[in-house]
Order: structure tokens, then C-alpha cells, then sequence
């Protein structure tokens, strides 16, 4: 979940108010930054991070939201490279706000679509990854890229689907739990995924979210590259991580972006370094 999106949330009164709601309750933060980005020494327990090193020694806890059958979808964007490291997606690459993690070699997602991890990328870099894509598609993807897809979740039933985290936390409705669902893909052309399916809204606004093969559970943070190992971010966040790298459709991605969805959505989002330090994490059980 980008930052971008919450800087711009908190200029409105009524829904900076809702987020606060769901932000740690930090004073000296506040007094030191103005609250919506604390000093990490006083933050909640943060995200993205390796699922696979479940040391986290952070003094404040929640508990894990429900889980999405039971929570209403507010919001779906994806961030180029995956934020998370998992036992799928494991080599770091990329740079700057991109810098994130790739589908590891001859990994075979649920279809059984054997890939090698090493796409040919987006030779536009950095630049065209915060941009519209000039054909109508998504900004700053290319066959072979990784994507992390965030599908988030509110307990706000009476949320909508719409941009940004301000479509979690509607007027009138005090300290929702989010749950973010993240699903990590390998974006090829022809690939067995539709994206236009798996982002589909059924009736009541549900969607047919895409099962987890190998899922780890953990309390953190929302994400994205305003985030640092200094300032961190406030809001309290479930995650569901599914550490399997799936093949996507390329040209289904690049649809969805076409397609003016709900979500405001037609570029990646950037990426907040993995947080290692145990501190800044909750524990995996």
C-alpha cells in the first residue's frame, strides 16, 4: 500500500480523522513528525519483511483482522518487484523506489507453468514505472517483471471499492481492521492467469481471490517507498502472504489499467525495503 496515497488522504479532514482511528497511538511520534510517518523507534510493528525469518520482538500487538470472506474489498493496486521476500521470491533487484524482489528460477506456480525468473524487465526503469503507460496500458511493466498484488480488506462493511486507502475507512466508521491478501506474480504473455478475473467484482463487491498455496500470516504495517527505516508507517495491517510466485497474463494487467478501473489504478506502485530488524517486526508464529 503506497504512501503516495495516504499523504494525499490525511489533506482531508474527515477521513484523516478515520485513519487516525486505525494508526498506533504514539504522542512522541506525533511531536517529532507530525504523525502519520513516526520515528520507527516508537511505531508498531512494520511491513514488508522476509516471511521467512519469524523473529519479530516489537512491543505492540493486535490481533490478526478476520479473514476476507468476512471483511469487505476497498482497494486493489500492485507494486513492481515484490515488496515481501518469501521462499518464491527470493533475489533483490531493481533500483531506487523499485527495488524489490523477483520470481526465483524454475519455480512452478499452481497451474504447474515452469518459468525462469529472469525477464527482460522494463528498460524505461524508474521513469515510466510512476507514469501512465503511453499505449493505455499499466505504467512501468513489461513481460518478465514481477508484480505484488495487494488486495486489501476493510471491517468497514459498508466500505466501497475505490483509490487508496481512504476507500478502507469511509465516514462514520471508527477503527476499522485492514487485511491486505498479497499475491506475487511473474508477468508473462500468455500466461494461464487472467487479471481481469482475479480483480472482477461479483455481487456485493466481492471477488474471487485467488487461493494461497504456501501462506504466512503476520501483524505489520502499510507499505511503499515513503516509508524508511526511520520513519515509519502507523497503521496497524494483517497480511496474508502466499510465498508462491504464479505465472499472469501480461496483456490482462495492461487491460485492467485500460479499463478505467474503480481503483484509479494504471501504473506499479514503488517499493519500501524489506525491514529486517526485529524490532520493527511482530513474531510469525
Amino acid at each position: 500500500m503506497t504512501g503516495l496515497a495516504i499523504s494525499s488522504l490525511i489533506r482531508s479532514s474527515v477521513v484523516g480523522a478515520a485513519l487516525a482511528a486505525i494508526a498506533v497511538s504514539a504522542p512522541v511520534a506525533a511531536k517529532e513528525s507530525g504523525g502519520d510517518k513516526p520515528m520507527c523507534s516508537v511505531a508498531g510493528p512494520q511491513s514488508p519483511r522476509d516471511v521467512t525469518a519469524k523473529a519479530g520482538v516489537n512491543p505492540t500487538k493486535f490481533s490478526l483482522a478476520p479473514e476476507a470472506g468476512a471483511m469487505q474489498l476497498c482497494n486493489i493496486h500492485f507494486h513492481k518487484n515484490a515488496e515481501h521476500k518469501a521462499k518464491g521470491y527470493t533475489k533483490l533487484t531493481g533500483e531506487g523506489d523499485h527495488q524489490g524482489y523477483v520470481c526465483s528460477p524454475a519455480e512452478k506456480d499452481h497451474k504447474g507453468m515452469q518459468h525462469d525468473g529472469h525477464g527482460k524487465g522494463n528498460a524505461h526503469g524508474k521513469a515510466e514505472a510512476h507514469g501512465k503507460a503511453a499505449d493505455g496500458g499499466c505504467g512501468g511493466i513489461a513481460d518478465g517483471d514481477t508484480i505484488e498484488v495487494h488486495w486489501v480488506f476493510t471491517s468497514c462493511l459498508t466500505a466501497k471499492p475505490g483509490k487508496g486507502l481512504g476507500s478502507c475507512v469511509p465516514a462514520g466508521c471508527g477503527n476499522p481492521q485492514l487485511r491486505v491478501e498479497a499475491r506475487t506474480f511473474l508477468l508473462k504473455k500468455g500466461a494461464p492467469l487472467d487479471f481481469m478475473k482475479l480483480t472482477a467484482l461479483e455481487d456485493n463487491d466481492l471477488v474471487s481471490l485467488l487461493p494461497a498455496n504456501d501462506r504466512v500470516q503476520y501483524t505489520g504495517s502499510t507499505t511503499g517507498p515513503s516509508y524508511t527505516n526511520e520513519h515509519c508507517s502507523p497503521y496497524q495491517v494483517s497480511w496474508s502472504v502466499d510465498q508462491t510466485c504464479h505465472s499472469l497474463d501480461l496483456a490482462s494487467v495492461n487491460k485492467w489499467c485500460a479499463s478505467g478501473n474503480v481503483f484509479g489504478e494504471d501504473h506499479a506502485h514503488g517499493v519500501r525495503k524489506l525491514v529486517a530488524d526485529p524490532k520493527f517486526l511482530s513474531p510469525i508464529k
